[in-house]
């Protein structure tokens, strides 16, 4: 009868607390998701220094296997490569490539207003591409159109009359208002290139410092699985990134050799913004093919057509030869799965998202072959 009683007595008071102890799990788990959420954008950052530190420590291992020698020497020789890389590409061509991309861009938006207006004239609804946003500058400049020359004339003073102070007063605010959205968008963007450029300084220089920090998070027992899982994780996206500079570069001077060839305006932008755009699979390689085809209207069908023939050649090089023959040994994700990936990444976190899926599907898809086998399949019956 004692012991029944006891039982009796404990139960509830094991009951309280897996119910105390499972509603702390939850509300812990709400909070990390909800921090989750709310920095997305600076943990995506971080993760992006974390990948540009990958990159110096594989160029590192690379040189030295050439020359030997210690951790620091041989980091200082990739950053001076690199920084020597960088300055020689904008003294060299960033005159050229300014005045191309201002050219570029002035052509595409003529392009994409005179698609506008083929859609229109058929009775096709473009409100729904928002396309009037790449030639609003355009039409505005444009008087003697509608009623958008009525509001400029009303807007315009007459000839020899000096414009009133709240017109002044209006352009001057419109000027400086604008002056500083461009200042802090430049300051931001400068300030996101400083991070990632020093997180990955920082984890180039000391990786073993920091690889034995993080498996200090992980009791003895579990510590040589982490270890394992850490270095395969490490080993694939130092391949992984290796690959697509590789990649990249072969696709940036096929794309602006052929452009070239063919005689389409600005093939140096473009094809530098087509070997810039592989960096994000799927996505990227449709966005650069529609700015392509898109600066290629203006030089006739043929221009036209032979464009979009190097296209294809270029998608048929990167996605049967380059990516099977350089990246089979360092990340082998089902293209659907990784287009549905970006999607969600890309709705949620905006372009960090986009850009970074494949690497943050990598190492998801590492941990869980660790965690749970690599099993296969079996076979229908």
């Amino acid at each position: 009868m004692t012991s029944e009683s006891d039982t009796l007595s404990k139960h509830p008071k094991q009951l309280a607390w897996s119910i105390g102890v499972g509603g702390c799990a939850i509300v812990a788990f709400g909070a990390l998701l909800a921090l989750i959420w709310y920095s997305a954008a600076t943990l995506l950052l971080i993760f992006a220094g974390i990948l540009f530190g990958v990159f110096l420590n594989a160029l590192t291992v690379l040189l030295g296997r050439l020359i030997g020698g210690g951790q620091a020497l041989r980091l200082t020789l990739v950053c001076l490569f690199l920084t020597a890389l960088f300055a020689g590409a904008i003294g060299l061509g960033g005159a050229t490539i300014a005045q191309q991309a201002k050219a570029l861009s002035t052509t595409i938006k003529t392009q994409v207003g005179n698609v506008k207006s083929y859609l229109d004239e058929r009775g096709i609804d473009t409100n729904i591409f928002n396309l009037d946003a790449f030639t609003a500058t355009d039409q505005a400049a444009k008087p003697g159109d509608g009623n958008g020359s009525a509001e400029s004339h009303a807007r315009t003073p007459s000839r020899g009359a000096l414009p009133s102070a709240g017109a002044i007063a209006s352009g001057t605010g419109t000027i400086v208002g604008h002056t500083i959205r461009i200042l802090i968008e430049i300051f931001g963007a400068m300030t996101n290139i400083f991070i990632i450029i020093f997180i990955g300084l920082l984890l180039a220089a000391q990786p073993k410092v920091y690889t034995r920090g993080f498996l200090s998070f992980f009791t003895p027992r579990y510590r040589a699985k982490a270890a394992e899982v850490y270095n395969d994780i490490g080993e694939t996206l130092r391949r992984w990134i290796l690959g697509q500079i590789v990649t990249m570069s072969v696709i940036f001077v096929v794309t602006w050799v052929g452009l070239s060839v063919i005689g389409i305006p600005g093939a140096l932008v473009l094809g530098f913004q087509a070997g810039l755009l592989t960096f994000i699979p799927t996505v990227g390689a449709v966005i650069a093919g529609v700015i392509i085809l898109l600066a290629s209207l203006g030089s006739g069908w043929t221009a036209l057509l032979s464009a979009f023939g190097l296209y294809l050649l270029v998608q048929t090089l990167e996605g049967n030869i380059l990516t099977p023959l350089i990246q089979r040994h360092a990340i082998d994700i089902p293209p659907a799965t990784l287009f549905m990936a970006q999607i969600f990444l890309g709705v949620i976190f905006g372009l960090w998202g986009l850009a970074l899926a494949l690497p943050l599907i990598a190492v998801l898809k590492v941990t869980l072959r660790h965690v749970y086998g690599d099993e296969k399949v079996p076979a229908r019956a």
